[in-house]
């Protein structure tokens, strides 16, 4: 069924060099068959973690399930109804949660779209906000809430409107939901597309999100990634 959780084989293919703090916890990717999310659950396999998977997609989310041996559901996280039947279902407590999403739309104001824009705000502010009040009592006492964020909303061009908004919500919402969620840590990672000459795929993004997850000094905090995106001129 949509929406409940699904095992997958186990996969023995994790490579040895890395190293294994997380072995023995429990990490949930919500949009985690693709980019950041999918690369995420690959390094936190890789370090001994068990890991959830859901997205909406079910075939790219099956197929990402076999390659870990993780675990999966297949919904739309922004039916907040349905994200709530699956936090209410969940047979175990987890450690950490990596939540990801699209990249909000870039529109001049006379193209701009209400209802995507809506979109957006589900996707990229009410989401995080709905995850941490579904899954805060999931959560381990010390693990993690991890939001990905954008940083595309720092530099002020034409278009942008919205995405300066949501960029400028995310940490403050971040600091906040930090207090209330103690001991669970709430932290926020900013990814920007970098300029060029550098590279910040996935794979960064993702030795990011694992290094805030098992520090457990950091909460609150919003991590810009972006290899020096604002830097430039």
């Amino acid at each position: 069924m949509a929406g409940s959780i699904n095992s997958s084989p186990a996969h023995h293919g994790s490579p040895a060099h890395h190293g294994r703090d997380l072995l023995g916890q429990t990490v949930m990717v919500i949009g985690g068959s693709s980019g950041i999310g999918l690369e995420t659950a690959r390094l936190a396999r890789a370090k001994g973690a068990g890991i959830i998977l859901t997205a909406r997609d079910p075939d790219r989310l099956h197929r990402a399930g076999l390659e870990l041996g993780a675990s999966i559901a297949a919904f739309d996280a922004t039916d907040f109804d349905r994200l709530n039947q699956f936090f209410d279902a969940l047979p175990a407590p987890i450690d950490h949660l990596l939540v990801t999403g699209p990249r909000p739309r870039c529109a001049l104001l006379s193209d701009f779209d209400l209802d995507a824009a809506r979109r957006d705000v589900d996707a990229r502010l009410l989401l995080p906000l709905q995850v941490a009040k579904d899954a805060a009592s999931k959560v381990r006492p010390g693990g993690t809430l991890l939001f990905i964020g954008d940083t595309g909303g720092h530099r002020t061009a034409a278009g942008r409107s919205l995405i300066a908004a949501l960029a400028a919500a995310l940490p403050a919402m971040t600091k906040t939901l930090a207090l209330e969620a103690a001991p669970v840590r709430v932290n926020l990672i900013a990814a920007g597309l970098p300029p060029a000459g550098r590279v910040v795929g996935p794979a960064g993004i993702a030795a990011l999100a694992t290094h805030v997850m098992t520090n457990t000094a950091i909460t609150g905090a919003t991590f810009d990634i972006d290899g020096g995106q604002q830097l430039a001129t």
